[in-house]
Parts: C-alpha cells; structure tokens; sequence
C-alpha cells in the first residue's frame, strides 16, 4: 500500500489505477449514501478520486481509508449546499406517508434498508447519515450544512419517523 502511495504522490498512472481499483467499490458505496441516483454517485466517485489524486501529497500517516471517505464526505456536503434551493424545501413539504410503497415480503436485507434512505428527502437523508451512519454530533452537521442544530434535530427525527412508518408498512419493527 505504501508503493501505491508513493506512486500517487509522484502522479505515476499505474498507481493511481491502483488506488482506484483497491478502493472505488467502497467508495462508491459511500457516495450512494448521499445522492439520489447511480450518477451523480458515480459523479462524486470521479471528482473524489481527483480530489485525492491532487491532495494525496497532505496524507500523513493516519488511516488511509478514513482519509479518503472523510474527502468524499466532504466532496457531497460541498455539492449538496451547492444545489440547495427552494426545490429542497418544496420536496420536504410535498413528501407524504401516502409516498411509501408496499412491500410484500417482510424479510429486510441490509440493501432493502439502503433503499427506503435512499427515498428520504436529501436534506433528511444527509442529515441521517451523517448522524446514525457517520457519528457525527448535530452541531457538526449543523455546520456542515450551513442549517441551525435544531433544524438538524428536527430532520433527524423526522427522516426516523419516515423510515419507521415505511418499516411498519412492511410489517418490521425498526427500533
């Protein structure tokens, strides 16, 4: 792993090439947490990637992995302000339990549970993953999010609310 990084910090293709194939699977995951569709995750994927490849050269010897999902973190919150307008608020609004689908099978995979967050209004579900998923405190994301910690609060608990009722729906206590 050490040669890999070397390499990116020379800008050496085969390494980055490397890098790329060692972790894009996870990291794509990670971008599938905080945007609505394969695209825009596969977009974020790209502009991580570049945003290590130029930055790779601040990494110190902290964890390598937790470096590069803290980038792509970043890289979504950044794009999330960026397209933040009054279509958020009218999406939050015009979201009702009436939306949830009815699900036969009762059997929940940890996919089937990806999929109900992936539904939840952006601003919910950033909120929730950086909360439940990502560990971080409302005022963290607060700040992240240029939003109030209340507001946060309040998202968070809503974007639970939503998640119950669709697990309920499908006959799954989630608690």
């Amino acid at each position: 792993m050490e040669d890999i990084i070397a390499g990116c910090k020379k800008k050496k293709a085969w390494a980055q090439a490397e890098l790329f194939e060692m972790f894009s699977d996870k990291m794509f995951g990670t971008c599938l947490y905080y945007t609505d569709n394969k695209e825009d995750a596969e977009d974020l994927l790209h502009d991580g990637f570049l945003k290590i490849f130029d930055n790779i050269g601040n990494y110190s010897q902290d964890k390598f992995e937790a470096w590069m999902r803290k980038i792509f973190i970043n890289i979504a919150l950044m794009r999330f302000r960026r397209m933040k307008l009054a279509k958020e608020i009218d999406e939050i609004n015009s979201f009702t339990l009436s939306s949830i689908p009815f699900v036969e099978n009762t059997e929940m995979q940890a996919n089937d549970l990806i999929a109900l967050i992936m539904k939840l209004p952006t601003q919910y579900r950033m909120v929730f993953n950086l909360y439940a998923i990502e560990g971080y405190k409302h005022r963290e994301i607060a700040d992240m999010l240029g939003i109030n910690e209340g507001t946060s609060k309040s998202n968070l608990s809503r974007a639970r609310q939503i998640l119950q009722s669709q697990l309920l729906v499908q006959e799954i206590d989630f608690k």
